[in-house]
């Protein structure tokens, strides 16, 4: 069962489950059209995820926080090195150091989801890259340009089978043959189907 199906098996018995929107891009720029989409998912509905960092995150993230109204909240999903991460699996009493990466989590973050999962870039698809959550959570997912670590979400997306579309200025075309949103009424009409 790929992830939609077993998110709408999942969600039939839930009282009231929320909508998430994932926005995967740049680390370390953002984009001149991050503004427009932070401000348009905070009002369809949607809860914002990013991986809670600079560049793409941080200027959809304060987009969205700015917006008003909003109906969501700014969840980031926070990288870390854990030392020493083997003695704790098994069970050694250790003082652990807890390191975060410099400008995480962006200022922006309202919820933020602290993980022992330190790869990104081209590790992006390890077990230990806190892509796959960022991928698996998501009700749809935007993706603006980026290098190793966004294309290895995007890849992660088209595996899952959770919707991705892409936006913004993707030069030679969008990766992995995604859906693109060449205009912000384009990226409306797709998102509206996922909104809550």
């Amino acid at each position: 069962m790929n992830v939609p199906n077993a998110k709408r098996q999942a969600d039939a018995g839930a009282m009231r489950r929320r909508r998430i929107l994932t926005v995967v891009g740049s680390g370390k720029t953002g984009d001149p059209q991050c503004a427009e989409v932070g401000r348009l998912a905070a009002t369809l509905g949607f809860d914002l995820l990013t991986g809670g960092g600079r560049g793409v995150m941080a200027d959809v993230s304060q987009a969205f926080f700015e917006a008003s109204p909003r109906h969501g909240l700014i969840i980031g999903i926070v990288p870390a090195t854990v030392e020493p991460l083997g003695a704790i699996e098994r069970q050694e009493p250790r003082t652990v150091d807890y390191v975060l990466p410099p400008g995480y989590p962006n200022r922006w973050v309202e919820i933020a989801i602290y993980t022992h999962l330190p790869d990104s870039g081209a590790e992006g698809t390890l077990r230990s890259s806190r892509n796959h959550i960022n991928v698996l959570s998501a009700d749809v997912i935007v993706a603006f340009p980026g290098q190793e670590g966004t294309l290895s979400e995007i890849w992660l997306a088209t595996q899952y089978g959770v919707p991705v579309i892409a936006h913004g200025t993707h030069h030679g075309g969008p990766p992995f043959a995604i859906p693109y949103a060449a205009s912000l009424d384009a990226l409306r009409e797709f998102l509206s189907s996922y909104a809550g």
